[in-house]
């Protein structure tokens, strides 16, 4: 019967000594993250070893076998058997690859990049039992490998057509495809004072109000840019640039992180990137401050339904819905788009969706500048243009999309359980086999 070891109790752990961009070609594998080896024109090892990827998120957790010499990524621990155990690394290479994602799922951490620390590595249970029966459970952990990885696959493909169902869907919103009978019927819910263009008028107007009494700036290069006029829209729909609609700011010049804590009484939340998700905030890791602090990022607060951007850094582009009736702040790669006219004229849902759609992403990443950290400015964000229907049509749009992607969303639930399930009943497979033996 096999015991249950952390892998810290039955391998040594190295850590990998050279960037992979920095490889010399030569005669000796150069085994990184990838699936791919390089080659080095030296080495560091020259023994039998696995060589486990800790870094790399698209390559995180899959694991290498080597024998002889060879050359590891600092993106890769090298792992060789404990002084006195006798390990059949073959087997565990197989055993490792076969639970690479519980791996991954219970040892990495971090926010914009997973990456797997030697602490929760090391503490990772392997199952651990005679040599003999290493060897025999090789081509048992090959066949349970096999059948997993057919399984992911059927659900890999599941979730992408949910995805690409996800999108059509969107596409077909703003491109006013799905509300084409609507609109025939309810002709005069789209002409005269409620044809989007007089809407864009009454907004015009509140946006000049506000800037004639000194509480908005006129906004300075926008373009004329008309490449989304390519967009298929009906007739009676009009366009307008983010700056005709939207209020947009940001915090500057505050270092936030120096005043905040973590989850005391009396905190402030504030809106990070990693909060910044599909259709609305996600609350999960967001970080607090206290409320004295507070008072001084006046800038940054939310106090009213808006649209939420990250502008720079990891998930630039991705946009979310604020809704929450409590007093919210924005850290410093946040963005806040606020309507000049409140609901009045525009629905904020309808333009959420917009900009999760394909033609919305496409409309944000044209903005997108092309340094070397690429990042959105407060200008740029003013100058993406949206296709805006009347006002009731907007709300039939969101009617019809809210129903739709919460269908959506519970076929993706199902295919998420699925895998979790999968999963278990893998994982009790291989604990059952190891029990009885």
């Amino acid at each position: 019967m096999a015991e249950w070891k952390t892998i810290e109790e039955l391998f040594d752990l190295e850590k990998g000594s050279l960037q992979s961009s920095k490889c010399i070609p030569g005669d000796y594998p150069f085994i990184t993250a990838a699936e791919e080896w390089k080659s080095h024109e030296s080495y560091t090892h020259d023994c039998e070893a696995l060589i486990f990827a800790m870094a790399a998120s698209g390559s995180l957790g899959r694991t290498h076998y080597v024998k002889g010499k060879f050359m590891a990524s600092d993106l890769c621990f090298i792992i060789t058997p404990k002084i006195g155990l006798k390990l059949d690394l073959l087997f565990y290479y197989r055993l490792f690859n076969f639970l690479r994602r519980d791996i991954v799922k219970k040892t990495a951490s971090g926010t914009s990049k997973l990456s797997i620390n030697r602490t929760n590595f090391g503490s990772y249970k392997l199952p651990y039992f005679d040599y003999e029966h290493q060897i025999n459970f090789r081509g048992e952990i090959e066949t349970l490998a096999t059948i997993n990885d057919e399984c992911f696959v059927k659900i890999h493909d599941q979730v992408n057509l949910i995805n690409n169902l996800r999108q059509q869907v969107l596409q077909e919103a703003v491109e006013g495809k799905l509300t084409a009978e609507w609109r025939r019927e309810h002709h005069e819910l789209i002409s005269g004072d409620n044809h989007p263009g007089e809407l864009l008028e009454r907004i015009t107007v509140e946006k000049t109000h506000l800037i004639n009494e000194g509480k908005l700036r006129r906004a300075q290069g926008i373009s004329n840019s008309k490449t989304m006029r390519e967009l298929n829209i009906p007739d009676n729909w009009v366009w307008a640039k983010g700056d005709d609609i939207f209020f947009v700011t940001k915090l500057a010049g505050f270092e936030y992180t120096k005043y905040f804590h973590l989850r005391d009484i009396g905190e402030v939340p504030v809106i990070r990137a990693q909060n910044v998700r599909p259709i609305k905030i996600s609350k999960d890791s967001v970080l607090f401050m206290d409320l004295e602090t507070s008072r001084l990022l006046e800038r940054s607060a939310l106090i009213r339904p808006c649209l939420l951007v990250t502008f720079i850094g990891a998930g630039i582009g991705d946009v979310s819905l604020f809704e929450e009736n409590a007093r919210w702040h924005l850290a410093p790669n946040v963005a806040k788009m606020e309507l000049f006219a409140d609901n009045a004229c525009l629905n904020l849902r309808y333009l959420n969706y917009f900009l999760l759609s394909e033609s919305g992403k496409k409309e944000i990443f044209k903005h997108v500048k092309a340094t070397a950290q690429p990042s959105l400015s407060m200008g740029t964000i003013r100058d993406i243009d949206y296709p805006i229907p009347s006002l009731q049509e907007q709300r039939a749009i969101v009617e019809k999309l809210d129903r739709l992607v919460e269908m959506i969303d519970g076929l993706e639930e199902q295919v998420s359980k699925r895998k979790e399930k999968t999963e278990m009943l893998m994982q009790s497979v291989l604990r059952g086999a190891f029990a009885t033996n």
